[in-house]
């Protein structure tokens, strides 16, 4: 059981909350509630810091499109100098809308079609970064002069228990270790004679020795590429998984303390070897999720065996982590409340009580908190669901036709725009072959 006292640890950054507060009553006057607010400022900062921590290397981030597929918070990512990791044909497509060039993509899907890897070559073309030695024939030809290779280490990089990902060896994802030499060898006799190295083997890890294993373990399969197939690797991506805190109790990531340890075994690798391949992140979630909440009001408070407080939203057309993850730990959003006398301050202080917090779907896991001790919420109070800026909105769907909510963007001199807007039940008909 989490405990949200008095001297509670706000999750979302207080300055990103500060910036956000003094509008608030504005967006929602104009586009109710429930709705998702993201932070322009805290964004940047936050991606200029990462970026900062690498600056003794050759490095490249890839934002994660799954994470915040909203063309506004892609232009963003492309004005900080970011690259695009997309799994799909529909992300291929926003990044080109905001002005991605083939170098800017990295295209990671698994089960991929024909067409998919098709779409990929489109308009210049992508970093293709193959998930399976089978799909090597399913690119249609030309077959790309770089190519690169998604590898899954198995058991030996089972991390956590009980977490999103903890046992690669169980996952559909990347090239095991038998077939890895194999892949790269039959990208060389398709035509290609260029090559990086991938891999994704955790999610949201807080401790970053875990990502400098990573790397140190890539740096190992850069040397018997070499020495078995004559093959310098350009660059190694260690992909996303570099995680946020959502609990109190989480430590913040140490990018800096990432940064400098990668830099100095990179640097003392090309001393050994005479080159070393760029590092390439991917993050998503790192980037833009401390920088967004959901807003959504307090509508109902329901005493049954429990007590609920039911707010206008719903897990699964906005939030669905607390609801496909349950009582994992990766399904907890930090809440706190908004007074409904003034949208301006946070409550705090006050009676506590245990609740679980739910939506209106005919669903049992669409709780957004659940046997949780808040303050004590009133009807007309509005719930701040943290760390909303990533996995989100992007996951949701329209089960029990749930519409899903707009999504406002707080600009750095405090204006804000809407990026999109409320779904409506024409949305919906839309798909529908009439009668």
């Amino acid at each position: 059981m989490f405990i949200e006292t008095k001297k509670r640890k706000t999750m979302t950054p207080k300055s990103t909350i500060n910036r956000i507060l003094p509008v608030l009553p504005n967006i929602i006057d104009k586009y109710g509630t429930a709705v998702f607010i993201y932070d322009e400022l805290g964004i940047r900062k936050n991606a200029e810091r990462m970026m900062k921590s690498f600056s003794g290397l050759d490095f490249k981030q890839y934002f994660a499109v799954k994470a915040c597929p909203n063309i506004h918070i892609l232009k963003i990512m492309k004005d900080l100098g970011f690259g695009f990791d997309c799994s799909s044909p529909f992300e291929l497509s926003l990044a080109r809308i905001v002005g991605a060039t083939p170098d800017d993509i990295m295209f990671t899907s698994n089960n991929t079609s024909v067409e998919m890897f098709r779409r990929a070559q489109e308009h210049g073309g992508s970093i293709i970064n193959v998930d399976d030695i089978n799909q090597i024939k399913n690119i249609p030809p030309p077959f790309p002069e770089l190519m690169s290779f998604r590898y899954n280490p198995g058991k030996d990089r089972s991390n956590k228990e009980g977490g999103i990902f903890d046992d690669p060896s169980e996952e559909k994802f990347g090239v095991p270790e038998d077939d890895l030499l194999n892949a790269y060898r039959m990208a060389q006799v398709f035509g290609a004679w260029r090559f990086g190295l991938h891999t994704m083997i955790v999610s949201n890890e807080l401790d970053y020795q875990y990502h400098l294993e990573t790397i140190k373990m890539l740096l190992s399969i850069v040397m018997i590429l070499k020495r078995e197939l004559g093959i310098q690797i350009e660059f190694m991506n260690i992909g996303g998984g570099i995680g946020i805190p959502y609990k109190p109790d989480d430590k913040p990531f140490d990018i800096k303390a990432l940064g400098l340890e990668a830099t100095k075994l990179c640097q003392d690798f090309k001393k050994e070897n005479g080159f070393v391949p760029q590092l390439c992140t991917e993050s998503g979630r790192y980037i833009t999720g401390p920088y967004g909440v959901l807003a959504t009001r307090v509508i109902n408070r329901m005493k049954k065996y429990k007590t609920f407080i039911g707010v206008d939203s719903n897990c699964l057309s906005s939030l669905v982590r607390p609801a496909m993850y349950g009582k994992l730990g990766g399904g907890y959003h930090h809440i706190t409340f908004v007074d409904r006398k003034d949208l301006t301050v946070e409550k705090d202080g006050g009676d506590m009580e245990n609740v679980t917090v739910v939506g209106s779907m005919c669903e049992g896991t669409d709780r957004f908190a659940f046997d949780r001790d808040m303050v004590k919420a009133e009807i007309g109070d509005v719930a701040l669901c943290h760390d909303a800026g990533a996995h989100t909105l992007a996951m949701s769907g329209n089960y029990n036709s749930g519409l899903r909510p707009p999504e406002v963007l707080v600009r750095p001199d405090g204006s804000y725009l809407l990026i999109s807007r409320r779904e409506t039940e024409k949305d919906l008909f839309q798909r529908m072959r009439p009668i």
